[in-house]
C-alpha cells in the first residue's frame, strides 16, 4: 500500500549482529539480474513448496465454478455485497508486522531502507549498519510479539463499535502473518512463532464480529528492487524466499498502474493465486481487502479465478466481500475502496473508505500523531450518509501492544456509537446525504483537504421509516433550521437521541425549526430522531 514516505538503537544492532553474520558470511554484491533470472532465482528458493502450490491451484481449478459465479468478468459483475456488510458501517484495519520493529518512517520501511535516496536508508545505515550486514530479514528475530493478546484486541474493537476486523495477513514485505504452507518466512515459523491471523480469527469471531484478511502479496514482486542496486542481502539467493524476485519496478510512481511495465511472470501469478486461496481455505474470511497492484494488467486473467472461487465459497455462508481500489476490477465485481479519501455524494453501490487513526503511517512508528475522536466520528457520519463504510486502521507496536492514544480514541468513538447506534448501524441514505457549507474533496488521498465541519452541517440517514439528522456541531443560541426537511415531509415528532428527550419543533417553508435543550456533555455530533407521518 502506498503510504507516507517520511523518516532501537545501536544496541539492537549489536544484539542481532550475530544473526546477520551467521547468515551472511560474505557481503553480497550489487546484482543486475534480468527480470527472468530474478524470477528464476525466487522460483528456485521456493521450489520445495511446489507440490503444495500445485495442489492448491488444482483445487481452485476444480471448484472455482461451483456456485452462482463463473471465472469471467461479465459474470462477476453480478456480485453484490451481503446485507451484513452494508449494515456494519464501521470496521478495524490492522497493519502489524516486522516493519513495526524499526518503527521508523512508515510500514514501507522494508522497501525504503533499500532506496538510497530515502531517509529510511540513511537511518538504517546509521542505526543498524550497512544492508549487506543487517538486512530486513534481521529484524525478524526482534519481532517477538511478547505482549500480543488477541482476546484483548478483539474486546477493544468490540467496545469501539466496530462490526468487522481486517488484519493484514501479508504486507508488501512478503512476511506472512499466518501459518502458510507455501513459505518458511512466516510468523508461525519465525519471530513470534504464532499463527497471528489464526489467533485473531478465533478471538474476533468470539466477540461476534466479522473477520477478514488483507493481502498485499501482489506488490511483493518488486518491493525490494532497490536492494539490487548496491551491496545488500537482497542479492543473496539464500534469502530469495523472503525478498522475492525483487523485479525492477518500471513505473514513474510506485502506485502508477497506467504507466507500469514491471515484469510479472506466470509463476508469480500462480503463487499469488495459491497464497490467496490458502487464506480462503484456511481462515474462511468474510472480507478480503486487496491493495492497488492487483490492478496491474497482468493480473486480469488470474483475478477472475480467485474471485469466482471465493465468491462461490462465500455464497454457502451468506456472502463475502472483496475490497478493491479504483480501476482494479470491472465495475461491480467487488466493493470499491477509497484510500484516505471520500466520495462526494450518495453512491448507488455500497463502498468503503479506509484511513489510519494515525496521521503519518499505517504501521506503528515512534512519534506519530493521531486524529481526534471528533474528526473520525465526523468522517464516519459523512461516509455512512453516502452509502459507505469506514475501515479505520490501527498500528500496534512490535511487542503486540496497541498505543494508549489509539485505544483512548477508539473507546471514545465506541461511546458515541453506543449512544447513537440507531443513526448509524443498519441505516440507508436518505434522498439527500446532507446540507451545509462543508463538503469533502472527492477521491483518494484527499482527506487532508476537507475543512472542519460546522453547526450548519448536517448528514442524514434513515431506518425503519425514521429520519436521523446528524448535526456536526452545536449551534449558538440553541436554534436550528434544517432546510432539507420540507413541509411536505410532515414531521410528527423530534427527539435528541443522546437523551431521548423531545425537542420542540415547527415546520416552515424554509425548513424544520428546532429549539434545542442544553448541549449534551462531551459529545462530538448531535443526532435528532425525526418521525415522519406515514
Amino acid at each position: 500500500m502506498k503510504r507516507c514516505l517520511f523518516y532501537l538503537g545501536i544496541a539492537l544492532a549489536c544484539a542481532t549482529g550475530a544473526v546477520a553474520a551467521q547468515q551472511s558470511p560474505t557481503a553480497p554484491t550489487a546484482n543486475s539480474l534480468s527480470p527472468e533470472d530474478a524470477d528464476l532465482a525466487w522460483q528456485k528458493a521456493t521450489a520445495k513448496f511446489a507440490p503444495q502450490r500445485k495442489a492448491i491451484l488444482a483445487r481452485v481449478a476444480e471448484h472455482m465454478d461451483d456456485g452462482p459465479f463463473r471465472a469471467d468478468w461479465a459474470a462477476l459483475q453480478h456480485y453484490s455485497a451481503p446485507t451484513w456488510y452494508d449494515d456494519a458501517k464501521f470496521g478495524i484495519f490492522i497493519h502489524w508486522g516486522v516493519y513495526s520493529v524499526p518503527a521508523f518512517g512508515s510500514e514501507w520501511y522494508s522497501r525504503n531502507m533499500y532506496q538510497q535516496n530515502m531517509p529510511d536508508f540513511a537511518h538504517h545505515v546509521a542505526t543498524y549498519g550497512p544492508q549487506s550486514k543487517f538486512g530486513y530479514k534481521d529484524f525478524i528475530p526482534l519481532f517477538k510479539a511478547e505482549h500480543f493478546d488477541p482476546q484483548a484486541w478483539a474486546e477493544l474493537f468490540k467496545q469501539a463499535g466496530a462490526r468487522y476486523v481486517i488484519p493484514v495477513a501479508e504486507h508488501h514485505d512478503g512476511f506472512a502473518m499466518y501459518n502458510s504452507q507455501l513459505s518458511e518466512w512466516t510468523a508461525a515459523k519465525m519471530g513470534p512463532h504464532r499463527d497471528v491471523i489464526g489467533e485473531l480469527e478465533k478471538a474476533v469471531r468470539a466477540q461476534g464480529l466479522h473477520f477478514g484478511v488483507s493481502s498485499h502479496r501482489a506488490e511483493h514482486d518488486w518491493f525490494f528492487d532497490g536492494g539490487r542496486k548496491f551491496d545488500s542481502d537482497v542479492n543473496d539467493p539464500r534469502y530469495a524466499g523472503l525478498y522475492g524476485p525483487a523485479e525492477a519496478h518500471l513505473a514513474k510512481k510506485d502506485e502508477d498502474l497506467y504507466n507500469d511495465w514491471t515484469y510479472v511472470s506466470q509463476a508469480w501469478l500462480d503463487d499469488w493465486l495459491a497464497r490467496t486461496a490458502e487464506l480462503i481455505d484456511g481462515y474462511h474470511p468474510d472480507i478480503i481487502y486487496f491493495d492497488w497492484w492487483i490492478g496491474h494488467p497482468t493480473f486480469r486473467s488470474t483475478l477472475p479465478k480467485m474471485l469466482a472461487y471465493y465468491y462461490n465459497e462465500g455464497a454457502k455462508r451468506g456472502g463475502v466481500v472483496v475490497n478493491y481500489k479504483q480501476g482494479d476490477f470491472a465495475e461491480g465485481a467487488g466493493t470499491l475502496d477509497i484510500e484516505r479519501g471520500q466520495l462526494t455524494g450518495i453512491q448507488q453501490a455500497h463502498w468503503q473508505t479506509d484511513t489510519s487513526i494515525s496521521n503519518t503511517s499505517w504501521g506503528y512508528i515512534k512519534g506519530d500523531t493521531y486524529k481526534s475522536p471528533k474528526e473520525l466520528i465526523h468522517l464516519l457520519v459523512d461516509v455512512v450518509s453516502k452509502n459507505g463504510n469506514l475501515l479505520l486502521n490501527v498500528g500496534p507496536r512490535s511487542d503486540g501492544t496497541i498505543p494508549e492514544d489509539a485505544q483512548k480514541i477508539l473507546l471514545a468513538m465506541g461511546g458515541w456509537l453506543k449512544t447513537n447506534a440507531d443513526a448509524i448501524y443498519g441505516t440507508r441514505p436518505w434522498r439527500s446525504f446532507g446540507e451545509g457549507p462543508t463538503e469533502v474533496v472527492g477521491g483518494t488521498f484527499q482527506d487532508t483537504k476537507t475543512k472542519p465541519y460546522t453547526a450548519e452541517d448536517f448528514r442524514f440517514t434513515t431506518k425503519d421509516g425514521v429520519l436521523y439528522a446528524i448535526e456536526l456541531g452545536w449551534p449558538e443560541g440553541g436554534k436550528v433550521v434544517i432546510h432539507s426537511i420540507k413541509p411536505k415531509d410532515q414531521v410528527s415528532a423530534v427527539s435528541l437521541l443522546a437523551n431521548g428527550k423531545a425537542v420542540p419543533w415547527q415546520q416552515a417553508p424554509d425548513g424544520l425549526h428546532l429549539s434545542l435543550p442544553a448541549q449534551p456533555v462531551g459529545d462530538y455530533a448531535y443526532v435528532y430522531r425525526i418521525e415522519l407521518a406515514k
